[in-house]
């Protein structure tokens, strides 16, 4: 599949969750979407001067609060998620695993909330609250959720399933 092939399959596909996307596919879509957001910062810089730059103790930080950007990351929005969750039903996965990060970001907080809720906190000791076994699951949690995107990704790498599975067939050109 070539770029604009893909570009073009992901955008008429715009609410497809069905279905599978080859590996070229979603990765080609996603460099489409590095490239559009990074066009859109720079259009948001030329026309608003909405971009700000920072350059500090050898860091630099930028950020672009522009409305072309922030339009083109809403348009993208669906067909990004719709072509990595049929991403993942090309790898055989479901596509709720696109989800996982945001799933566990969730549970932790309201691990936390609940945490928080009950006992020490609502006398003022937060430090309390936090140690013991909720410090001790929170520290799990926390490692999972540094963990979990970095395995959304390594799944979204995985060559296609070569047979049809429970999604459909393999995408023309799968690899």
């Amino acid at each position: 599949m070539t770029f604009p092939g893909a570009v073009r399959s992901c955008l008429s596909q715009y609410f497809t969750f069905s279905g599978r996307a080859s590996r070229a596919e979603y990765w080609y879509f996603v460099l489409f979407l590095f490239l559009g957001l990074l066009a859109a910062g720079f259009l948001d810089e030329l026309l608003f001067d909405a971009v700000e730059i920072e350059a500090s103790g050898g860091a630099i930080d930028a950020q672009s609060n522009g409305p072309i950007a922030a339009t083109f990351s809403l348009v993208t929005l669906i067909p990004g998620l719709a072509a990595g969750w049929r991403r993942m039903h090309d790898t055989g996965k479901s596509g709720l695993f696109v989800l996982y990060p945001l799933i566990v970001m969730i549970g932790i907080f309201g691990f936390m909330h609940l945490a928080a809720g009950l006992g020490s906190f609502t006398q003022g000791d937060l430090a309390a609250t936090f140690t013991g076994g909720v410090g001790i699951v929170l520290f799990i949690a926390f490692i999972v959720l540094i963990i979990s995107p970095l395995l959304v990704i390594w799944w979204l790498t995985r060559p296609s399933s070569p047979h049809s599975n429970a999604w459909g067939p393999p995408p023309p050109g799968a690899t």
